[in-house]
């Protein structure tokens, strides 16, 4: 794999760009057993987890404020 052309900017674009992708993932591995942990059941950790992928940043958002209180 050749990255002539891509340059300095384009290489750290792809790494933030994957670190931020990496994130996602972990957010929506900690929700759902954030979830579990709580005593939720399995579709309510579901629910957690589609809201988190779909929705990341509001999803997270929405999340931290009903966890303790649902």
């Amino acid at each position: 794999m050749s990255f002539v052309g891509v340059g300095v900017i384009g290489i750290l674009t792809l790494l933030l760009g994957l670190f931020f992708f990496l994130l996602h993932i972990v957010v929506c591995v900690w929700g759902y057993n954030d979830a579990r942990r709580k005593g939720r059941s399995p579709e309510f950790a579901i629910l957690v987890v589609l809201g988190l992928l779909f929705f990341p940043v509001v999803g997270l958002i929405i999340y931290l404020l009903i966890r303790n209180h649902y």
